[in-house]
């Protein structure tokens, strides 16, 4: 005696929310640690321009990249900015840029007006310099 069709796909969607809940979860945002340079910048500093258009591409870019790992330099010959950040390759895009986030707040939070920082986070991190830098 086998189970009407009507409730047999009723128990397979069911195991399928249960599969699902099981593997859905929120970004590992703990705060491993913030690193940041001695070199400051005042307010009015061109490379403070420079600094917000890195860190909006980096928020914006990274999450969509392929591999979530996303590197760029401010337009402004000025005073550059360079920027990378990257997120667990096991996230969704939404959960990459609530990663991102929470990097960019940990960063400026302990590293206000600074030329460069990082911060690195269990599942992104996210890095600006007034140089060229490899990670």
């Amino acid at each position: 005696m086998g189970f009407p069709p009507k409730l047999a796909v009723t128990m397979v969607i069911g195991l399928f929310g249960v599969f699902f809940s099981l593997v859905s979860s929120d970004p590992n945002t703990k705060v491993e640690k913030v690193l940041c340079n001695s070199g400051v910048y005042s307010k009015g500093d061109p490379f403070g321009i420079s600094l917000d258009y890195v860190i909006t591409d980096l928020e914006s870019s990274t999450p969509t990249d392929k591999d979530y790992d996303y590197r760029n330099i401010s337009p402004y010959p000025n005073s550059y900015a360079y920027g990378h950040a990257a997120c667990n390759k096991n996230l969704t895009t939404s959960d990459c840029s609530t990663c991102l986030g929470a990097a960019e707040t940990a960063m400026f939070g302990s590293c206000q007006s600074r030329i460069g920082a990082r911060s690195v986070l269990t599942d992104c991190t996210m890095r600006y310099e007034q140089y060229p830098f490899d990670d």
